[in-house]
């Protein structure tokens, strides 16, 4: 059965239209509904819940069954304060009792999900509607990149230019391509199956991403893909898969202007209901006639998440409450230059980002990355239940798994080296690794055992065939020996049957391409613009006091008393200031192309989600703007028109206003397309400064057009700056003021002023001029569209192959034995008495109610870290781990700070105090278009100590390299994150070994091991440990440990939320 649109829009619009028709059409979705939704041989129209209720609630729920079915799925009985239940429309219902209502269905998160869900699957199965399921396959799935080998990947200008005329060469075969192939994933295959839970676990670069992206279907089209995906036996060609599944990034994109509460309800809002309506439609009727009451609030909460423009607050709010983000709801998500949620909750955003959305199939791509073990757990739980109770899909890829989260899990995917290792049930994964000869020890985590049996410099500590000869098995081996276990024949046995498409459901799969309709696209991007302006209202103010402060200069310069209407040079002074002002306001639109390059990360993001077509993202941005241009334009014109002494008539002063409005609004629209094509600061600006200068040279003011030659003149009748110029040279000049006739000649002054410099003396001159700028405006806007929907981010995810990776395996004894660096320096300890830490509190908590000042962060916290002791710091996400370490190194500029930090018994001062410390951030930033080498050898540059020798240095940077193992990288490019270069664990390594080169007495590392797999973070632990053994003070905070990461620490500080409960020492 081929899939089919659920959505009914148009039985709604027919029911909107026709109200009297709404009983007739009710009884019409009887028969197109019922072979939908039916559960087969399933009587279930047998019972009735009315036998205890109260009479009066009985009346008010009769009345709502009688109401039409378009009218009965708006309606719902809502229960107050006082017990009583009341008649209310879904739309009516406000921020307080939407909170009530979701605090009554789910109080808390973790006891009461589990129940809140059976709730609603009772409510649908015992009237027999089936939900949809979605089983995705995947067969002799093989996907290959082309990659430069080691320094051939960087994007020096050599290398541009060999490559490019290599790249001619090889279409005209006749030199073959340099370039070798990476096999991402070779010839895998399986089946993600509805109602389980699905794990796949597998080191850095072993093609877990791709994995997931391929299912998902977002992978790029410059791969070379073989074999197929299908979903319940459907091609990728036949629905829509980014409507039907959802992939979560392990990259946190969002808007930092925006709050947590905000991000989730416009995404919510863009992915619609999905086949919900028509699910309610169908359960309403049967609930009718089996004259069956549901529980008023399964019921409210049922309707609104079928009802679009209403489900995205109930969603989110539910989502809020599951993710544990219902305490910072209301706080911005801030960025780098905002200060805004911890990262762990801004992992939590990015996965209830896809969660408020309909998809039926989950693809989450290291979603714990930041999250304390607690947290993790509680969320994969929840995700859990809602995939076993509401048929869902899910494949979650984690790294460091702790037991208890790696039990809730029934299946494993693990693969290494773009080879599926195992795939099956959970309980018969170590079987089948008994089977090759290694086994689990009693107290290592079952999930970082997998990830490290396959890696060559742990397996053979697992080998437990004590009578036989140890070799390394590769991952083909384990693959091979895979097909011949009994759980691979099971599921080859299972592929060889292909998927009964008669069986799918047709609400299982999207057709549609996007969530909602255009209208509501267009509402929904509007009010998110019109938000993003009034948070960015400064951007508007700084520009509004510029404008007036360059017009109190203009005129100046421009007195009136000065400006004479005699002679020609008099003319050429007003036309010089006319000049002026139209390049003033045309520079005005210049800073569109930095706050259109700032959002574009985010749009490419969602616009790859579906969340939104190009143009609802483009025509908002230009129309809410226009008032800001008029206001803009606005002070200029008050100021500057009359003081300088233009025409007085006040018909000119409102076209000399209307010309530099269009004006403005052209400008703004030719940088905003400057931006979309750009991509980048640096190209943007470089192609922005070429167009200006052609604006200059070609507009008619400085080269005349008779001074222009032949084969420019097109770029002279192409310009808006001559329609501009022209325009407002004709309104100004044709005035009264300027009639007089010039000796010698027939013409007035104002007719000989404008023909000087070539432009057209002709009234009409000046509506041809509005005319072309309206024309400009439109095409540079819709220009601005089409490359935001065809162009992508510079720099795609490129893969290369790094040179020395035999001799880091040959000399990977070598490195384990080093044990830290070498220069001298001299230890310091740190103590800290009784700091506290506040901030203003924000004014979005006020309006929750909050009645404080200030939002206390720290509360009295106490304690001493000593040189040569390695300290954890611990606590739940969201504690106030990193705002303490924040507050001791010296990186609050804002906030208020009380309390006593001494180092080695002296008061600290931060000038000092930066010089002997390091800080490893949360976020790996760094400069991307640098090798790793690079990077190193500029940070010790910069912060080792003058006395040490060129030589020494680089000796120095050498060891730190061998330490953190990225001697094999020491020529990649950086790249940036998510886009291109080095991987998430490979930056992190780098973020401690750029600290590491500084040769701190102190280092603060926040979250070292996040992001990281078991292996990894072993590699982190033993250099974070070896540089302890020299005698430093190093503090981490620290999420998830293994047990070998967490008896690395000489002691822990458990953190509570904003104060330390307790300290262990061991």
């Amino acid at each position: 059965m081929e899939p089919t649109n659920l959505r009914g829009g148009s039985l709604r619009e027919t029911i909107t239209k026709m109200n009297s028709m709404r009983g007739s059409l009710s009884r019409r979705m009887t028969s197109t509904n019922n072979s939908m939704w039916t559960s087969n041989g399933v009587d279930v129209f047998n019972r009735s819940s009315r036998d205890h209720e109260d009479d009066e609630e009985a009346l008010k729920w009769a009345a709502l069954e009688k109401l039409p079915t378009f009218d009965r799925l708006r309606k719902g009985l809502l229960f107050g304060s006082q017990g009583a239940s009341a008649e209310i429309d879904i739309h009516d219902i406000g921020f307080q009792d939407r909170n009530k209502l979701v605090e009554r269905l789910v109080k808390v998160a973790d006891e009461d999900n589990e129940k809140f869900l059976w709730k609603l699957r009772n409510r649908i199965d015992r009237v027999g509607i089936d939900l949809p399921e979605i089983e995705v396959r995947y067969e002799h799935l093989t996907i290959e990149a082309d990659a430069y080998v080691g320094s051939r990947a960087l994007p020096t200008f050599t290398n541009f230019i060999t490559n490019f005329l290599e790249t001619v060469l090889n279409s005209l075969h006749i030199l073959s391509s340099r370039k070798k192939k990476l096999t991402i994933l070779n010839d895998v295959s399986g089946i993600i199956k509805p109602c389980r839970m699905t794990l796949l676990l597998g080191p850095p670069s072993s093609g877990k991403t791709t994995l997931l992206l391929a299912l998902a279907g977002k992978l790029d089209s410059a791969l070379k893909v073989t074999g197929k995906v299908t979903y319940n036996g459907h091609g990728m060609n036949e629905f829509v898969p980014q409507r039907t599944a959802a992939y979560i990034s392990q990259y946190d994109l969002h808007i930092g202007e925006m709050t947590v509460r905000e991000t989730l309800e416009f995404s919510a809002k863009c992915q619609g209901v999905g086949s919900r309506y028509d699910m309610m439609v169908e359960l309403a009727r049967r609930e009718k006639e089996a004259k069956i009451k549901p529980d008023p609030d399964i019921d409210i909460f049922m309707k609104a998440l079928a009802t679009e423009g209403r489900e995205a607050s109930f969603v989110t709010n539910y989502i809020l409450k599951l993710l544990g983000l219902d305490i910072c709801a209301d706080t911005m998500v801030g960025d780098e230059m905002i200060r805004g949620i911890s990262g762990g909750q801004k992992k939590r955003v990015t996965t209830g980002e896809m969660l408020v959305g309909p998809s039926k199939a989950l693809f989450m791509d290291e979603i714990s990355t930041g999250l304390d073990s607690s947290t993790t757990y509680s969320i994969v739980n929840s995700l859990r239940q809602t995939v076993k109770i509401l048929n869902g899909t899910a494949v979650v890829s984690l790294l460091q798994p702790a037991p208890e989260t790696y039990n809730l899990f029934d299946d494993i995917i693990l693969i290494s080296d773009g080879k599926i290792v195992y795939q099956g049930a959970r309980e018969d994964v170590l079987g089948f690794f008994e089977s090759m000869g290694f086994k689990c020890p009693e107290r290592k985590g079952v999930a970082d055992f997998l990830q490290e049996v396959t890696s060559k410099k742990d397996q053979e500590q697992y080998w437990m065939r004590r009578d036989e000869t140890y070799r390394f098995i590769t991952a083909k081996e384990f693959a091979e020996a895979y097909q011949s276990f009994h759980v691979g024949r099971q599921l080859g046995d299972e592929l060889a049957t292909s998927y009964d498409k008669s069986k799918s459901h047709p609400a299982a799969l999207s057709t549609q391409k996007y969530g909602i309709g255009k209208k509501q696209l267009l509402n929904v991007c509007t009010e998110r613009e019109f938000l993003l302006m009034k948070r960015n209202s400064f951007v508007y103010i700084f520009k509004f006091i510029q404008l007036a402060v360059m017009a109190l200069i203009t005129l100046t310069l421009f007195f009136r008393t000065e400006m004479h209407r005699d002679t020609m040079e008099d003319g050429l002074k007003y036309a010089g200031a006319l000049f002026f002002i139209v390049t003033t306001v045309f520079f005005n639109g210049l800073s569109e192309i930095a706050m259109t390059i700032f959002k574009l990360p985010i749009f490419y993001k969602q616009r790859d989600l579906l969340f939104y077509p190009s143009w609802a993202y483009a025509i908002p941005s230009g129309i809410l703007k226009i008032p800001v241009q008029f206001v803009e334009v606005g002070i200029w014109v008050i100021l500057t028109y009359y003081v300088v002494g233009f025409d007085p008539s006040p018909a000119r002063f409102f076209k000399h206003f209307l010309v530099l409005v269009l004006v403005n609004m052209m400008s703004s629209g030719l940088f905003r397309f400057i931006g979309a094509v750009g991509r980048t600061m640096g190209v943007a600006n470089t192609f922005g400064v070429f167009v200006l200068l052609l604006q200059f040279a070609l507009g008619g003011f400085v080269l005349s057009r008779v001074d222009v030659k032949k084969w420019w003149i097109w770029g002279y009748w192409s310009s808006p700056m001559m329609y501009s110029l022209n325009s407002i040279l004709v309104n100004e000049f044709d005035g009264k003021k300027w009639k007089q006739i010039v000796p010698n000649t027939t013409d007035s002054l104002g007719v000989a002023v404008v023909t000087a410099r070539g432009f057209f003396p002709n009234a009409y001159w000046y509506w041809i001029g509005i005319g072309a700028l309206i024309g400009f405006a439109i095409v540079f806007n819709i220009c601005y569209s089409l490359a935001l929907a065809y162009l992508n981010p510079f720099g795609k995810p490129q893969a290369m192959i790094s040179e020395g990776t035999e001799k880091e395996e040959s000399n990977s004894e070598d490195q384990n034995k080093k044990k830290g660096m070498v220069l001298p320096f001299e230890p310091h300890s740190i103590t800290f008495d009784e700091v506290i830490y506040a901030v203003d509190m924000p004014q979005e908590m006020k309006y929750q109610g909050a009645t404080e000042d200030r939002l206390v962060l720290l509360k009295g916290v106490s304690g001493a870290f000593r040189p040569g002791v390695l300290t954890a710091l611990m606590g739940v996400s969201g504690a106030g781990k990193t705002t303490l370490m924040d507050v001791l190194a010296g990186r609050k500029t804002g906030g208020y700070i009380e309390g006593s930090i001494k180092i080695s018994g002296y008061p600290k001062k931060q000038e000092t105090f930066a010089r002997i410390s390091g800080y490893c951030e949360q976020n790996d930033i760094h400069s991307p278009y640098v090798t790793v080498y690079e990077s190193l050898v500029y940070s010790a540059w910069l912060r080792l100590s003058h006395e040490i020798d060129e030589k020494t240095r680089k000796m120095f940077v050498e060891e730190v390299m061998n330490l953190v193992e990225l001697t094999p990288l020491r020529s990649a490019l950086v790249g940036l994150p998510g886009v291109n270069g080095l991987s998430t664990e490979q930056r992190k390594r780098l973020t401690i070994a750029v600290e590491l080169v500084a040769n701190p007495s102190i280092i603060f590392m926040d979250e070292p091991t996040s992001g990281l797999d078991a292996r990894a973070a072993a590699i982190v632990m033993r250099t974070v440990r070896n540089t302890v053994d020299t005698g430093r003070t190093v503090v981490c905070t620290i999420h998830q440990p293994s047990i070998d990461i967490f008896e690395a620490f000489d002691e822990v500080n458990l953190l509570n939320v904003f104060y330390f409960s307790f300290e262990i020492n061991y």
